[in-house]
């Protein structure tokens, strides 16, 4: 059995292309669509793909940031006198001006802590999640605010484009025969995390966490998963779990061949024989991949879930591949058997993140 939670989610929010809060996440996730569309925020003529979840209304960055970060501490219950000594781990993409908006942002919205900022790539967020739980598990602090974000830019679609790496066909799919790669998509998220004795609005536990590294190729994972096999053993020996309690799996997932692969291998390492069993699904078939926010916008659409009692499908199913013997969620949701779920990343220079929460 897993020993009581020291570390609880109190307030999240987030901002996709399913739409604008927490509320809207649920639903979109749960509908099922995939919000891509062609591209209308700049210039994709000399591309090979013309495709991305992208919000057609959307603000800047440091905005978007700070209305997630506000909402999320509205949702939390924190007053301003609980956001004083609450720090703020930021994920963003990496350059010169991010450690100012790392201040910035905590001035804008009264969280008067420390700063600290991850720009680690796709596992960006999920580093500064395990970092926060550490941080309130060990009686550093009782509170830290975790936010994210990345917005579709030209920049970064260009390189994802020149690499091949996109879906040719305008569609993720996830462990799937016939996927074709990935898309991105927008995503900014926040959570508030706080110490048991503090929280005031449990949402949901944060019972374990963990990283792992495989440095087996700077843009493939080991093809056994092995860095990411780990962390799911860490994560779940942290909460003092077995594989047979887990009873969903938002998996990291691209779309990719290599990637979809080594992770149903990292499952099937980890999990043994219960693997056959967990339901599994990405919502990036749903919403895309937003880099360095993704694994903060999947961990509040698996919260959310979970309290829902509903799994979301894997979007963009065509059919079995036999590297990938899985579990997946198709055609509708799936009732939760348990309370318990899984949500992984991955990113390039195989580094892996995995956190496992419960329902409150």
């Amino acid at each position: 059995m897993a020993e009581a939670a020291a570390v609880q989610l109190t307030g999240v929010h987030a901002t996709s292309a399913l739409g604008r809060g927490a509320a809207a996440q649920l639903a979109g996730a749960l509908a099922g669509a995939p919000a891509f569309r062609p591209v209308r925020r700049f210039d994709t003529g000399g591309r090979r793909v013309d495709a991305a979840a992208t919000l057609p209304e959307v603000g800047d960055l440091p905005d978007e940031l700070a209305e997630s970060v506000t909402e999320a501490c509205r949702a939390a219950g924190l007053d301003a006198a609980r956001r004083a000594g609450c720090a703020l781990l930021l994920a963003v993409h990496g350059g010169p001006g991010v450690p100012a908006l790392a201040g910035t942002l905590a001035g804008w919205t009264g969280l008067g802590g420390p700063t600290r900022v991850y720009t680690t790539a796709c596992v960006s967020a999920t580093s500064a999640v395990a970092d926060a739980a550490a941080l309130i598990r060990r009686g550093d602090t009782d509170r830290v605010v975790v936010a994210a974000g990345y917005l579709v830019e030209a920049d970064q679609y260009a390189l994802f484009d020149a690499g091949r790496a996109l879906a040719t066909d305008g569609a993720v799919r996830p462990f799937s025969a016939g996927r074709t790669g990935l898309l991105l998509g927008d995503g900014v998220a926040a959570v508030v995390l706080e110490s048991a004795r503090a929280a005031r609005r449990p949402l949901a536990d944060l019972l374990g966490w963990a990283r792992a590294g495989d440095a087996y190729h700077p843009c493939q994972p080991h093809p056994a998963g092995r860095g990411l096999a780990r962390a799911v053993g860490a994560a779940l020996g942290r909460a003092g779990l077995p594989a047979e309690a887990l009873g969903y799996v938002n998996a990291n997932a691209t779309g990719t061949g290599h990637s979809d692969a080594a992770e149903a291998a990292a499952l099937r390492t980890a999990l043994g024989p219960a693997a056959a069993g967990v339901p599994v699904s990405s919502t990036k078939a749903l919403h895309g991949h937003a880099l360095e926010a993704s694994g903060l916008l999947e961990l509040v659409v698996t919260v959310l879930a979970l309290r829902h009692g509903k799994l979301p499908v894997n979007a963009g199913w065509l059919g079995p591949d036999p590297d990938c013997p899985l579990d997946v969620i198709r055609d509708a949701p799936r009732p939760a058997a348990t309370r318990y779920a899984l949500t992984l990343n991955a990113a390039f220079g195989g580094a892996n993140t995995a956190l496992l929460v419960g329902a409150a």
